[in-house]
């Protein structure tokens, strides 16, 4: 097995103090609707962006995503738009991204980037940063990336170590 860096060594530290489970009942809507799948055997990646986000953008223009969806059918990604009143799907859609099996698309209700209004947290943990991305496995928040845009080797790596024996 690959050893950590100490980087992803922190953010396994904070994972694990930060999402003991996920109690559904206690949440809204879309909270409840990725709470249950999170809860899932296969790895599930919760991915926060907006379309009003360069960082969020690259990481499609890259190919990322239709690549990392393509390689890996068997981990379930859920795409929750945020701190944005426009929907989401259609820009996806210019990217080739909302037709995949493993891939759903969610906006949440609460589009407003004020301070004083915006969602700061889902599912109990705190959501600060556009893009952020999270990696969970039966009911596990595995990995937490709350700084930007994401590596694609990285989130391999993450992926494949989600899913072994912990």
């Amino acid at each position: 097995m690959r050893k950590l860096s100490s980087w992803s060594a922190l953010a396994l530290v904070i994972a694990t103090m930060l999402a003991p489970g996920v109690r559904a009942a206690e949440l809204d809507p879309i909270e409840q609707q990725v709470a249950e799948a999170v809860k899932s055997p296969k790895v599930t990646i919760v991915h926060f962006w907006a379309t009003w986000c360069g960082n969020c953008k690259h990481e499609f223009t890259s190919g990322g995503w239709n690549d990392f969806l393509a390689k890996n059918p068997d981990t379930n990604v859920i795409f929750v738009t945020s701190w944005d009143p426009k929907p989401g799907a259609p820009e996806l859609e210019k990217y080739g991204l909302g037709t995949q099996k493993n891939l759903t698309v969610l906006q949440h209700p609460n589009g407003s980037r004020k301070k004083e209004t915006q969602m700061l947290s889902f599912m109990g943990l705190p959501m600060q940063w556009l893009p952020t991305t999270w990696v969970f496995r039966d009911n596990k928040l595995r990995y937490a990336l709350n700084y930007g845009e994401i590596r694609f080797p990285m989130l391999q790596q993450m992926v494949t170590d989600s899913l072994d024996k912990w």
